[in-house]
Protein backbone atom coordinates (compact mmCIF):
# COMPACT_ATOMS: atom_id res chain seq x y z
CA UNK A 1 0.00 0.00 0.00
CA UNK A 2 1.18 3.58 -0.60
CA UNK A 3 2.51 5.47 2.40
CA UNK A 4 -0.08 7.39 4.42
CA UNK A 5 2.36 10.28 4.91
CA UNK A 6 5.47 11.31 2.99
CA UNK A 7 7.64 14.25 4.10
CA UNK A 8 10.77 15.47 2.30
CA UNK A 9 12.88 18.49 3.23
CA UNK A 10 10.15 20.04 5.39
CA UNK A 11 10.99 23.45 6.82
CA UNK A 12 8.99 25.98 8.79
CA UNK A 13 10.26 29.40 9.86
CA UNK A 14 8.75 32.18 11.93
CA UNK A 15 10.81 35.21 10.96
CA UNK A 16 14.38 34.35 11.92
CA UNK A 17 13.31 31.34 14.04
CA UNK A 18 13.49 28.05 12.15
CA UNK A 19 11.19 25.66 14.03
CA UNK A 20 11.50 22.76 11.57
CA UNK A 21 14.84 22.40 9.80
CA UNK A 22 14.53 20.08 6.83
CA UNK A 23 13.09 16.80 8.05
CA UNK A 24 12.31 13.64 6.08
CA UNK A 25 10.12 10.70 7.08
CA UNK A 26 7.22 8.56 5.93
CA UNK A 27 4.38 6.82 7.76
CA UNK A 28 3.29 3.48 6.38
CA UNK A 29 -0.37 2.52 6.20
CA UNK A 30 -1.41 0.57 9.29
CA UNK A 31 1.49 1.59 11.55
CA UNK A 32 1.74 3.71 14.68
CA UNK A 33 4.50 6.23 14.06
CA UNK A 34 5.82 8.41 16.86
CA UNK A 35 7.51 11.80 16.91
CA UNK A 36 9.47 11.80 20.18
CA UNK A 37 11.12 14.87 21.60
CA UNK A 38 10.99 17.59 24.24
CA UNK A 39 8.58 20.52 24.20
CA UNK A 40 9.72 22.99 21.55
CA UNK A 41 11.42 20.35 19.38
CA UNK A 42 9.11 21.05 16.41
CA UNK A 43 6.72 18.10 16.77
CA UNK A 44 3.46 20.03 16.97
CA UNK A 45 4.49 22.42 14.17
CA UNK A 46 5.18 19.41 11.94
CA UNK A 47 1.85 17.77 12.77
CA UNK A 48 -0.13 20.99 12.21
CA UNK A 49 1.46 21.31 8.76
CA UNK A 50 0.41 17.74 7.94
CA UNK A 51 -3.12 18.42 9.18
CA UNK A 52 -3.46 21.47 6.93
CA UNK A 53 -3.64 23.86 9.91
CA UNK A 54 -0.35 25.64 9.21
CA UNK A 55 1.44 26.40 5.90
CA UNK A 56 4.98 25.14 5.41
CA UNK A 57 7.90 27.34 4.41
CA UNK A 58 9.37 24.77 2.01
CA UNK A 59 9.62 21.06 1.31
CA UNK A 60 7.31 18.39 -0.09
CA UNK A 61 4.46 16.87 1.94
CA UNK A 62 1.82 14.30 0.96
CA UNK A 63 -0.93 13.13 3.31
CA UNK A 64 -3.01 10.27 1.88
CA UNK A 65 -1.58 11.32 -1.49
CA UNK A 66 -2.77 14.93 -1.11
CA UNK A 67 -0.95 18.22 -0.49
CA UNK A 68 -2.20 19.80 2.78
CA UNK A 69 -1.42 23.31 1.51
CA UNK A 70 -3.52 22.88 -1.64
CA UNK A 71 -6.06 20.17 -0.73
CA UNK A 72 -6.74 20.86 2.93
CA UNK A 73 -10.50 20.31 2.70
CA UNK A 74 -10.15 16.87 1.06
CA UNK A 75 -7.57 15.82 3.66
CA UNK A 76 -9.70 16.91 6.62
CA UNK A 77 -12.55 14.69 5.40
CA UNK A 78 -10.24 11.66 5.63
CA UNK A 79 -8.24 12.29 8.81
CA UNK A 80 -9.01 12.49 12.52
CA UNK A 81 -7.24 14.97 14.80
CA UNK A 82 -6.85 15.11 18.56
CA UNK A 83 -5.00 18.33 19.40
CA UNK A 84 -2.77 18.93 22.42
CA UNK A 85 -5.66 20.68 24.16
CA UNK A 86 -9.36 20.15 23.44
CA UNK A 87 -11.67 22.69 25.10
CA UNK A 88 -15.43 22.45 24.65
CA UNK A 89 -18.28 24.50 26.17
CA UNK A 90 -18.87 23.48 29.80
CA UNK A 91 -22.58 22.84 29.21
CA UNK A 92 -22.36 20.69 26.09
CA UNK A 93 -23.04 17.01 26.74
CA UNK A 94 -20.84 14.18 25.49
CA UNK A 95 -23.56 13.05 23.08
CA UNK A 96 -24.11 16.58 21.75
CA UNK A 97 -20.37 17.07 21.18
CA UNK A 98 -20.04 13.85 19.21
CA UNK A 99 -23.12 14.65 17.11
CA UNK A 100 -21.88 18.20 16.47
CA UNK A 101 -18.47 17.03 15.25
CA UNK A 102 -20.07 14.29 13.12
CA UNK A 103 -22.10 16.98 11.33
CA UNK A 104 -18.85 18.49 10.02
CA UNK A 105 -18.14 15.43 7.83
CA UNK A 106 -19.79 13.75 4.88
CA UNK A 107 -18.97 10.30 6.27
CA UNK A 108 -19.76 9.17 9.82
CA UNK A 109 -19.10 6.10 11.90
CA UNK A 110 -21.77 4.53 14.14
CA UNK A 111 -21.78 7.07 16.98
CA UNK A 112 -23.44 4.76 19.51
CA UNK A 113 -20.79 2.11 18.96
CA UNK A 114 -18.05 4.76 19.12
CA UNK A 115 -19.20 5.88 22.58
CA UNK A 116 -19.32 2.26 23.72
CA UNK A 117 -15.83 1.58 22.37
CA UNK A 118 -14.41 4.57 24.26
CA UNK A 119 -16.34 3.75 27.46
CA UNK A 120 -18.41 6.92 27.31
CA UNK A 121 -21.93 5.46 27.03
CA UNK A 122 -22.74 6.05 30.70
CA UNK A 123 -21.49 9.64 30.37
CA UNK A 124 -23.32 10.45 27.13
CA UNK A 125 -25.68 12.94 28.86
CA UNK A 126 -23.05 14.38 31.21
CA UNK A 127 -21.88 17.94 30.70
CA UNK A 128 -18.33 18.40 29.47
CA UNK A 129 -17.50 20.51 32.53
CA UNK A 130 -18.27 17.57 34.86
CA UNK A 131 -15.94 15.07 33.15
CA UNK A 132 -12.65 13.91 34.65
CA UNK A 133 -9.37 14.48 32.81
CA UNK A 134 -9.36 10.93 31.48
CA UNK A 135 -12.97 11.17 30.29
CA UNK A 136 -12.22 14.46 28.51
CA UNK A 137 -9.28 12.85 26.74
CA UNK A 138 -11.38 9.82 25.73
CA UNK A 139 -13.95 12.24 24.34
CA UNK A 140 -11.20 14.09 22.40
CA UNK A 141 -10.18 10.79 20.81
CA UNK A 142 -13.83 10.00 20.06
CA UNK A 143 -14.19 13.34 18.28
CA UNK A 144 -11.15 12.45 16.18
CA UNK A 145 -12.85 9.21 15.10
CA UNK A 146 -16.39 10.34 14.24
CA UNK A 147 -15.66 10.32 10.49
CA UNK A 148 -14.08 6.84 10.45
CA UNK A 149 -10.71 8.37 9.47
CA UNK A 150 -8.05 6.65 7.40
CA UNK A 151 -5.34 8.40 9.44
CA UNK A 152 -5.44 9.65 13.04
CA UNK A 153 -3.22 12.36 14.54
CA UNK A 154 -2.76 12.23 18.33
CA UNK A 155 -0.75 15.22 19.55
CA UNK A 156 0.58 14.61 23.08
CA UNK A 157 -2.50 12.50 24.00
CA UNK A 158 -1.52 11.88 27.64
CA UNK A 159 0.25 15.11 28.66
CA UNK A 160 -0.90 16.36 32.05
CA UNK A 161 -2.81 13.18 32.92
CA UNK A 162 -2.07 11.16 36.04
CA UNK A 163 -0.32 7.77 35.57
CA UNK A 164 -3.50 5.69 35.93
CA UNK A 165 -5.39 7.71 33.30
CA UNK A 166 -2.33 7.63 31.05
CA UNK A 167 -2.40 3.81 31.14
CA UNK A 168 -6.10 3.95 30.28
CA UNK A 169 -5.40 6.05 27.18
CA UNK A 170 -2.53 3.73 26.26
CA UNK A 171 -5.02 0.87 26.28
CA UNK A 172 -7.28 2.71 23.84
CA UNK A 173 -4.39 3.44 21.49
CA UNK A 174 -3.23 -0.18 21.68
CA UNK A 175 -6.76 -1.24 20.71
CA UNK A 176 -6.57 1.02 17.65
CA UNK A 177 -3.13 -0.39 16.90
CA UNK A 178 -4.48 -3.95 16.93
CA UNK A 179 -7.17 -2.80 14.49
CA UNK A 180 -4.33 -1.67 12.15
CA UNK A 181 -5.35 1.98 12.20
CA UNK A 182 -2.71 4.39 10.91
CA UNK A 183 -1.68 6.74 13.71
CA UNK A 184 0.85 9.56 13.97
CA UNK A 185 1.54 10.16 17.65
CA UNK A 186 3.62 12.94 19.19
CA UNK A 187 4.94 12.49 22.71
CA UNK A 188 7.67 13.51 25.11
CA UNK A 189 7.18 10.35 27.18
CA UNK A 190 9.84 7.80 26.23
CA UNK A 191 7.98 4.86 27.76
CA UNK A 192 4.91 5.86 25.71
CA UNK A 193 6.88 5.74 22.46
CA UNK A 194 8.45 2.38 23.37
CA UNK A 195 5.11 0.86 24.30
CA UNK A 196 2.89 2.15 21.49
CA UNK A 197 4.95 2.93 18.39
CA UNK A 198 6.01 0.60 15.58
CA UNK A 199 8.60 3.20 14.53
CA UNK A 200 9.86 6.38 16.13
CA UNK A 201 11.57 9.55 14.91
CA UNK A 202 13.56 11.34 17.61
CA UNK A 203 13.19 15.10 17.04
CA UNK A 204 15.50 17.67 18.60
CA UNK A 205 15.68 21.37 17.78
CA UNK A 206 13.69 20.98 14.57
CA UNK A 207 15.69 18.04 13.18
CA UNK A 208 15.26 14.27 13.15
CA UNK A 209 18.34 12.78 14.80
CA UNK A 210 17.30 9.11 14.57
CA UNK A 211 14.50 7.07 13.02
CA UNK A 212 13.51 3.41 13.16
CA UNK A 213 11.89 0.91 15.50
CA UNK A 214 12.70 1.53 19.18
CA UNK A 215 14.94 -1.55 19.13
CA UNK A 216 16.77 -0.42 15.98
CA UNK A 217 17.46 3.01 17.45
CA UNK A 218 18.75 1.43 20.66
CA UNK A 219 21.04 -0.97 18.81
CA UNK A 220 22.35 1.58 16.30
CA UNK A 221 23.05 4.17 18.98
CA UNK A 222 24.41 2.07 21.82
CA UNK A 223 24.75 -1.45 20.45
CA UNK A 224 25.76 -3.29 23.59
CA UNK A 225 23.93 -4.57 26.66
CA UNK A 226 25.26 -4.48 30.20
CA UNK A 227 25.63 -7.69 32.22
CA UNK A 228 26.20 -7.50 35.98
CA UNK A 229 27.24 -10.59 37.93
CA UNK A 230 27.59 -10.57 41.73
CA UNK A 231 29.35 -13.41 43.55
CA UNK A 232 29.55 -14.37 47.23
CA UNK A 233 33.36 -14.75 47.16
CA UNK A 234 35.95 -12.62 45.33
CA UNK A 235 36.60 -13.41 41.65
CA UNK A 236 40.01 -14.74 40.58
CA UNK A 237 42.69 -12.22 39.60
CA UNK A 238 42.82 -13.41 35.99
CA UNK A 239 39.71 -13.32 33.83
CA UNK A 240 39.23 -15.23 30.57
CA UNK A 241 38.11 -13.62 27.29
CA UNK A 242 34.34 -14.13 27.52
CA UNK A 243 32.48 -14.79 24.27
CA UNK A 244 31.40 -11.56 22.45
CA UNK A 245 32.33 -9.36 25.45
CA UNK A 246 33.48 -5.88 24.40
CA UNK A 247 34.54 -4.53 27.79
CA UNK A 248 34.98 -6.09 31.26
CA UNK A 249 35.07 -4.23 34.59
CA UNK A 250 35.57 -5.69 38.07
CA UNK A 251 34.74 -3.94 41.37
CA UNK A 252 37.43 -3.18 43.92
CA UNK A 253 36.28 -6.02 46.19
CA UNK A 254 36.20 -8.34 43.14
CA UNK A 255 32.66 -9.48 43.96
CA UNK A 256 31.03 -7.70 41.00
CA UNK A 257 31.78 -8.18 37.30
CA UNK A 258 30.33 -5.91 34.63
CA UNK A 259 30.49 -6.97 30.96
CA UNK A 260 29.32 -5.02 27.90
CA UNK A 261 28.28 -7.19 24.97
CA UNK A 262 26.54 -6.89 21.62
CA UNK A 263 25.37 -10.51 22.01
CA UNK A 264 24.56 -10.71 25.72
CA UNK A 265 23.06 -14.20 25.66
CA UNK A 266 26.37 -15.72 24.54
CA UNK A 267 28.41 -13.64 26.95
CA UNK A 268 26.15 -14.40 29.89
CA UNK A 269 26.28 -18.17 29.31
CA UNK A 270 30.07 -18.02 29.08
CA UNK A 271 30.35 -16.04 32.33
CA UNK A 272 28.01 -18.33 34.25
CA UNK A 273 29.88 -21.44 33.07
CA UNK A 274 33.19 -19.88 34.15
CA UNK A 275 31.84 -18.88 37.58
CA UNK A 276 30.42 -22.36 38.09
CA UNK A 277 33.64 -24.10 37.00
CA UNK A 278 35.54 -22.05 39.60
CA UNK A 279 33.26 -23.21 42.39
CA UNK A 280 31.97 -19.70 43.09
CA UNK A 281 28.46 -19.04 44.40
CA UNK A 282 26.35 -16.60 42.33
CA UNK A 283 24.62 -13.96 44.43
CA UNK A 284 22.80 -12.02 41.70
CA UNK A 285 22.70 -11.45 37.92
CA UNK A 286 21.31 -8.45 35.99
CA UNK A 287 21.00 -8.00 32.22
CA UNK A 288 20.23 -4.44 31.10
CA UNK A 289 19.56 -3.83 27.43
CA UNK A 290 19.92 -0.26 26.13
CA UNK A 291 16.62 1.61 26.37
CA UNK A 292 15.15 4.28 24.12
CA UNK A 293 15.89 6.75 26.90
CA UNK A 294 19.57 5.74 26.84
CA UNK A 295 19.58 6.29 23.08
CA UNK A 296 17.84 9.66 23.39
CA UNK A 297 20.40 10.93 25.89
CA UNK A 298 23.26 9.62 23.74
CA UNK A 299 21.89 11.34 20.62
CA UNK A 300 20.85 14.67 22.11
CA UNK A 301 22.88 15.02 25.30
CA UNK A 302 19.61 15.77 27.10
CA UNK A 303 17.22 14.00 29.42
CA UNK A 304 13.51 14.05 28.65
CA UNK A 305 11.39 15.41 31.51
CA UNK A 306 7.64 15.84 31.97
Amino acid sequence: MPNAIEVRGLRKSYGTLEAVRGIDFEVQAGEVFGLLGPNGAGKTTTVEILEGLRPRSSGDVAVLGLDPDKQSRQIKERIGVSLQATNLPEKITVEEAVELFAAFYQKNTNLKQLLERLQLTEKRRAYYGTLSGGQKQRLAIALAMVNEPELIFLDEPTTGLDPQVRLEIHGLIEEMKRARRTILLTTHYIEEAERLCDRVAIVDEGRIVAIGTPREIQQKTLGSSRIEVHTEAPLPAELPAFAEAERILVSDDRRQLIAHSGKPARTLVDIVKWVDSGGLELHDIHLKRPTLEDAFIELTGKELRD
